[in-house]
């Protein structure tokens, strides 16, 4: 049996990687949106959070690996999409470099047009993303929802709401929609809080004329 992450935050990264193309199919603030979320769901669904009027509060005392629940604490209440988009950038180089730790991925230093600084991912094992996806299949397509493990609920919930194809293409999250939001009712509201975030800035995108 392939061994998975445990925590909701690097299985998204995982699933965003296109074992096709080799690179992930979701990068930069938006791929952070979907991490940020993932660290939501994964304390509210451990009872870490909770909600009071639509805004995220501090639940039971537990782990708090990426600070999340601090921030809220420290914060006035504020809605659930304002955390996800909080340090979005930083959260997709936390869970990279956990990936590297762990053996999950590799990175290798490049150059783009010889001058400038990147770095390609590459997956050690695309067993493994294949493993995390028939999970997240099985979730969108297969057993009762009241069946389904409630991070491959959560992990089609946060695909759905972040537009990560590699999960739900387009034309799934259209024929799905009812069962998405099945999903997205197991999982908590970071999902929906994902969604305004990636709307709010595909129309600051469109108003900026980008």
């Amino acid at each position: 049996m392939v061994e998975i992450p445990d925590t909701l935050p690097q299985r998204m990264f995982l699933l965003a990687y296109d074992t096709r193309k080799q690179r992930l199919a979701l990068r930069g603030e938006r791929l952070g949106y979907v991490l940020r979320a993932a660290a939501l769901t994964e304390l509210f669904l451990d009872g870490r959070l909770g909600e009071e009027r639509g805004k995220p509060v501090v639940g039971t005392d537990g782990p708090d690996p990426y600070g999340v629940v601090a921030q809220i604490r420290a914060s006035r209440p504020r809605a659930w999409q304002h955390w996800v988009r909080k340090d979005a950038r930083a959260m997709v180089r936390t869970v990279r470099d956990e990936l590297e730790r762990g053996g999950w991925i590799r990175l290798r230093p490049r150059r783009v047009l010889l001058f400038f600084p990147a770095t390609t991912i590459e997956v050690r094992d695309p067993r493994v993303v294949k493993e995390l996806a028939g999970g997240a299949s099985a979730a969108l397509r297969g057993r009762p929802v009241a069946h389904v493990n409630s991070l491959d609920a959560a992990a089609v919930a946060l695909a759905a709401a972040g537009e990560v194809r590699t999960v739900v293409p387009r034309s799934e999250s259209r024929r799905k929609r009812d069962r998405i939001a099945e999903l997205t009712a197991r999982s908590g509201p970071a999902a929906p809080g994902l969604r305004k975030a990636v709307r709010q800035q595909r129309a600051t995108a469109a108003s900026a004329g980008t």
